[in-house]
């Protein structure tokens, strides 16, 4: 029932994953939970459910937390030089919350990669 997508774009792929959106039509959301995706897309019926995006998704938010953290904790260090207490109130918390915010966009951001590059099971 899914109409096939000869001209698969990696950028409309990946944009429409980051919005966390169904990659073939763009239309449903294609998650129905925090990192739940759904099996079919309500709008066009694409096939969702085989797409193996639980690996990825991580590492790569480890990746973009870590750039974010690292620097700031060593400017804050440099031109401050807080107490150990300081530091880890501020940026423990940060990491924390970036790593939970951003984790659903890139898990959806991989889905939308697979579609893309026709990456399935």
């Amino acid at each position: 029932m899914t109409p096939l997508h000869k001209n698969r774009s990696f950028s409309t792929g990946l944009l429409r994953g980051i919005r966390r959106k169904c990659p073939n039509c763009g239309g449903a959301c294609a998650f129905s939970g925090y990192l739940k995706l759904t099996e079919t897309c309500q709008k066009c019926h694409h096939e969702l459910g085989g797409y193996r995006c639980d690996d990825a998704p991580p590492y790569f938010t480890i990746f973009i937390v870590g750039h974010i953290v690292i620097p700031g904790l060593l400017l804050l260090e440099k031109l401050f030089a807080p107490a150990m207490w300081i530091q880890l109130g501020i940026w423990l918390p940060a990491t924390i919350i970036l790593s939970l915010c951003l984790l659903p966009y890139v898990k959806g951001a991989v889905l939308g990669v697979q579609w893309a590059m026709h990456i399935k099971g």
